[in-house]
């Protein structure tokens, strides 16, 4: 018998109070529990939100212990090396580990099983060859740049570029499950086996009577990450043997990475996004304000995982809609916003309420940062107005337009913080970042009406994008 948030209530609630909660109750259950896409795409979501905020709390406690036994230098170091190297990684795919989740979708729906079959294996040795090469230049880089650059790196970096390959086959394998809606297979390695076992391994190191150091942090987030990674690449093959078969192979590759070279240039551009507010702080104020900066960023955490649940989920079903019904798609589209806004909404709130406490533990002076998450979260809100918008264009075939616009948002925040932060300081980043979040709902929302007729806003009427 098939779970039923409706029925459940029936049974356990009043009865008068069943009644008001039955409309939002079979909603919810046509959302999560419904065999179409809506359904699938529904219950990966939820899957995704619930595996980020374990894999958060996994985190804290990773991050807690970690600095507790190698110090604050030490784990400092550890921290920006295995930082750059989960950006650079991620990178080195040039796109391919998103792109197939456009891809994959729409060869299925249409039938084109050597395309399929083509793009499954190019993807990952793509990924691989790409970044076993951009690890022997950043070796040969640090190498070469070894003279100018603090010795105490020099060994962490060299270790770390030999996980890049790891990390970006990781990334490629992540893609191929998202596009099959296969959440917990997605997700569960990335989130929560990897940092699982970096925290053991480096445990294990540590009662064998190794040091404490940077060096045998990333040593063990590097046995981690391949352990990790290869389970991965075992588990994900041999479900994908399952479902396509045999045959011959069709190798599109100019076609694909004329499709993926965009969506590097989205993907560099939004990490670029993502901490340009920390390092603009960095470039003007002192490293204690810093860090004051950093932690009330990521008290927001929790609102930012409703928009990456949300995207986990739907970027496959946009690209299977985008070559199907189109009607479907804008509907579909619009439900999407709907379900980034209104949790977003509520965590948001959250948040506020919890924010003051949640800073204190960072330490003293820490709390400093409060007033500023009431702008900051405004921003990730209006953001949330949008729902994914980049991914419908990405996998409608427009992203080189949201390439355009991310480029956009990144100058006008970085030209925003150069203005504001000598005259406000950190309210002047904050002021900043949230501008630069309501730019970009706002372009992205306008550039999905122009390119495709869909109306991707909250409150907006549908009507206004049918042309």
């Amino acid at each position: 018998m098939r779970f039923s948030a409706a029925t459940t209530a029936g049974r356990v609630l009043p009865e008068r109070l069943a009644r008001r909660a039955e409309p939002l109750l079979e909603r919810i259950d046509a959302v999560l529990f419904s065999p179409d896409e809506r359904g699938e795409a529904g219950r990966m979501s939820v899957i995704a939100f619930s595996i980020r905020i374990f894999s958060a709390a996994i985190a804290f406690v990773s991050q807690v212990l970690l600095a507790r036994w190698m110090g604050s230098f030490e784990y400092g170091i550890f921290v920006l090396v295995w930082t750059t190297m989960i950006i650079v990684g991620n990178l080195s795919c040039l796109g391919f580990h998103t792109s197939v989740i456009r891809f994959i979708p729409e060869y299925r729906e249409r039938g084109m099983l050597a395309e399929l079959r083509g793009i499954l294996i190019a993807s990952r040795l793509f990924a691989l060859l790409a970044s076993t090469a951009i690890a022997a230049i950043g070796i040969a880089g640090i190498w070469l740049f070894a003279p100018g650059t603090d010795s105490y790196y020099l060994v962490p970096f060299i270790l770390g570029m030999t996980c890049l390959p790891m990390i970006a086959l990781s990334d490629v394998l992540q893609g191929i499950s998202r596009a099959n809606a296969w959440a917990i297979s997605a997700l569960s390695p990335t989130y929560i086996v990897r940092p699982v076992l970096i925290l053991l391994v480096m445990a294990g190191a540590l009662l064998a009577g190794f040091a404490p150091t940077a060096e045998n942090a990333v040593i063990a987030a590097i046995l981690a990450t391949y352990a990790t990674t290869i389970w991965q690449l075992v588990t994900v093959t041999a479900r994908v043997d399952r479902r396509v078969p045999a045959g011959p192979r069709l190798v599109l590759f100019r076609q694909w990475f004329v499709v993926s070279l965009p969506i590097f240039l989205i993907e560099g551009f939004f990490f670029s996004l993502t901490n340009a507010d920390v390092l603009m702080v960095g470039a003007y104020m002192q490293p204690d304000d810093v860090g004051v900066y950093f932690a009330t960023v990521k008290t927001l955490a929790l609102v930012h995982f409703v928009y990456f649940a949300v995207k986990a989920g739907v970027a496959q079903r946009y690209a299977a809609f985008n070559h199907g019904d189109r009607a479907k798609l804008a509907e579909f589209a619009r439900e999407t916003v709907s379900w980034t806004f209104w949790p977003s909404l509520v965590m948001a709130g959250i948040v506020l309420a919890l924010g003051e406490p949640m800073l204190t533990l960072f330490g003293p002076g820490f709390a400093a940062g409060y007033p500023l998450l009431f702008l900051l979260v405004a921003g990730v809100v209006a953001r949330s107005m949008v729902g994914p918008a980049e991914s419908l264009l990405t996998m409608s075939g427009n992203q080189n337009i949201c390439a355009a616009v991310y480029a956009l948002t990144l100058a006008f925040n970085v030209a925003l913080s150069m203005l504001l932060i000598p005259m406000l300081g950190l309210w002047g980043a904050a002021i900043g970042t949230a501008a630069a979040m309501i730019f970009e709902a706002a372009a992205l929302s306008f550039t999905v009406w122009k390119r495709l007729g869909i109306v991707m806003a909250v409150f907006l009427p549908a009507t206004i994008g049918k042309r």
